[in-house]
């Protein structure tokens, strides 16, 4: 026996659950500001100025920068943690193709 939920004017129905039909929320009204705000970066920075700007982090790597350098290594090799855990993996792979090679033959 099934049993037929009215919602209520709030949109949910009698357990608090939403009703079908509910619009949901307005989202977060800061998101649309947010993303004409990465829209016009993006259209405001070129080719050429990431280059430039790319150029100018490897000098002051070079240079001994200590941000600099933190900061071109993160966004080359990524995080320490990120690359850690890639390599960790790769070696569990590895280990399990091996242990597969030797149980096939």
């Amino acid at each position: 026996m099934t049993t037929t939920r009215t919602p209520s004017p709030n949109g949910r129905d009698g357990r608090g659950r939403f009703a079908p039909g509910n619009p949901g929320g307005p989202g977060n009204p800061a998101g649309g500001q947010a993303e004409r705000l990465r829209h016009a970066l993006v259209n405001a920075v070129t080719e050429n100025d990431m280059a430039d700007i790319a150029a100018s982090l490897v000098s002051r790597a070079k240079a001994g920068e200590v941000q600099a350098v933190r900061e071109l290594l993160n966004r080359v090799l990524g995080r320490p943690t990120d690359a850690d855990t890639l390599a960790r993996l790769e070696r569990l792979e590895a280990s399990v193709v091996a242990i597969k090679t030797e149980n096939t033959q």
